[in-house]
């Protein structure tokens, strides 16, 4: 072989392996939320402008939440999500873990533009939410008003759902048993407490069904197999407008949160993702969101722009708030992992 081809060769090799290189630093901006009619708006407002914006595909995925899913993905390097819609609990556990790039909060107007709770020193709040009682109003006319007639299947004959997990679950159980909604974490953080919630959940096991996915308890309800069920309030108004549903929701007893955009540390399009994150924090571009989904807004002028009717469905509203709780997510990051392997082992008697 000549020194020429021998050359040939190593360009040729070379060429080859920048174009590799090339496509592989190509890969296209990915944003990942809850899925369902959630992210359907989502796409509407925030996902497809923004791509027309940076005249790029933007990739969007969903998930079922765990801060072990996050764990791994960064710690395995080059993560392929790159701006990922997370719970209170997994934004605090993950920042303190590393998991997460810090935000730069003069580019999204400042932290006095957002509410308080909506701040973070990785993540930056989407949305306002409750999980609620849902039923269906086209099936039981006078539907329950608490958790209390939740547990009560004499009253109220039927399967129950609830989400899968030890957080949500044991507040509702203490609730169901009598306890204030703002006295539910004092009495939690007892190990009688704790003994309570897991006995009032007894009450309740034969007639329960679990769900995970936040599109799961509108089909439960639809189809008839649970007579009413925990859901995501925005999930129920969605239903109800898309599909013309009489789905209620009951505000005594909700407990809210604020999920939060982060960016994955690591992530290939760490700026694009910062970049996406505050489009979707701009007041012009959140206050749409109440048109698809009642989900309440962390950016204050967005939140004044909602016309009333709309802010009527909103978990912000004054009327809502009333006998609601707020996720005490600091309780869940002390108990998290002690109380899911209780949970889990009383799930699997």
């Amino acid at each position: 072989m000549t020194s020429q081809s021998v050359s040939t060769i190593v360009v040729l090799g070379l060429l080859s392996s920048a174009i590799a290189a090339s496509n592989a630093a190509a890969r296209d901006l990915t944003v990942v939320s809850w899925g369902g009619t959630y992210q359907d708006a989502q796409r509407k407002i925030y996902f497809e402008p923004f791509s027309k914006a940076i005249g790029k595909p933007v990739l969007d995925e969903s998930w079922d939440g765990g801060i072990g899913v996050l764990q791994a993905k960064v710690k395995a390097g080059n993560p392929a999500w790159d701006a990922v819609q997370v719970e209170a609990d997994e934004l605090a556990l993950g920042c303190t873990d590393g998991l997460f790039e810090k935000v730069d909060w003069s580019k999204l107007g400042g932290k006095d533009a957002f509410l308080r709770s909506a701040v973070s020193d990785c993540g930056v709040g989407a949305i306002v939410w409750s999980t609620a009682i849902a039923y269906d109003g086209a099936k039981i006319a006078d539907g329950p008003k608490s958790w209390e007639d939740f547990w009560d299947v004499k009253k109220f004959p039927g399967k129950r759902g609830l989400r899968k997990g030890a957080k949500y679950t044991l507040e509702f159980a203490l609730m169901a048993d009598g306890v204030p909604a703002d006295k539910v974490y004092e009495v939690l953080a007892t190990p009688a407490g704790v003994d309570r919630a897991f006995k009032k959940l007894d009450e309740l096991k034969p007639s329960l069904v679990w769900w995970s996915s936040g599109a799961q308890p509108l089909q439960l309800l639809a189809s008839g197999e649970v007579a009413m069920t925990s859901a995501y309030n925005g999930r129920i108004t969605g239903i109800d407008r898309s599909e013309g549903k009489k789905f209620k929701v009951v505000w005594p007893g909700s407990i809210y949160a604020v999920d939060s955009w982060v960016v994955l540390k690591g992530a290939e399009n760490k700026a694009q993702a910062f970049d996406f994150i505050a489009f979707t924090s701009k007041a012009e571009n959140q206050s749409k969101l109440p048109e698809y989904i009642a989900y309440g807004l962390p950016n204050k002028e967005a939140g004044k722009a909602v016309p009333p009717q709309l802010e009527a469905d909103l978990p912000t509203s004054p009327a809502n708030m009333e006998g609601a709780q707020a996720l005490n997510v600091d309780f869940w990051i002390d108990n998290l992992e002690t109380l899911t392997k209780r949970f889990d082992a009383w799930l699997a008697k």
